[in-house]
């Protein structure tokens, strides 16, 4: 199973840039140990799925520990933007990432899917949207896609 993960363009651009080691969230997938690939949607005003990648784990942790821990490799300059985040949450998620696969051409989802509404913060595509947007992607993706990551609690 893969996931379509909204972004603000420029944390999207620093991850297939390679800036950002760690995407960092308020809440984390129902069964992290399914996603194989996340595709990255950038939010407005690109609204353009721009690339995807995949991960080797997701780390759950207090945002204290997590800026601790990955705030150097967090492509955000200003802890309290970090914090401001993650302000009234106990536990966060950060998702080591692992290959990135920028798209030479971004894709407008709502060119290819009739009904496309994008993720407030990330769902999973149904087999026919997943089937099209794998086609975007090179097949050593396909290869990545069978190493399945691990969510640990470090």
């Amino acid at each position: 199973m893969n996931a379509l993960l909204s972004i603000k363009p420029e944390f999207g651009e620093k991850i297939l840039a390679g800036e950002k080691q760690y995407e960092f969230r308020r809440t984390t997938f129902s069964d992290a140990n399914s996603i194989d690939f996340i595709y990255l949607y950038a939010s407005s005003p690109v609204m353009q799925i721009i690339g995807g990648f995949t991960y080797n784990r997701i780390i759950e942790a207090s945002p204290d520990e997590l800026w601790e821990l990955f705030g150097d490799q967090s492509g955000i300059e200003d802890q309290d933007r970090f914090m401001d985040y993650y302000e009234g949450a106990e536990t966060g998620y950060a998702i080591e990432i692992n290959t990135t696969y920028p798209l030479q051409k971004p894709i407008t989802p709502t060119e290819i899917f009739e009904d496309f509404v994008p993720p407030v913060s990330f769902f999973y595509p149904g087999p026919e949207m997943d089937a099209v947007l794998r086609t975007y992607f090179p097949e050593s993706v396909e290869t990545e896609m069978t190493q399945l990551p691990q969510f640990s609690s470090d």
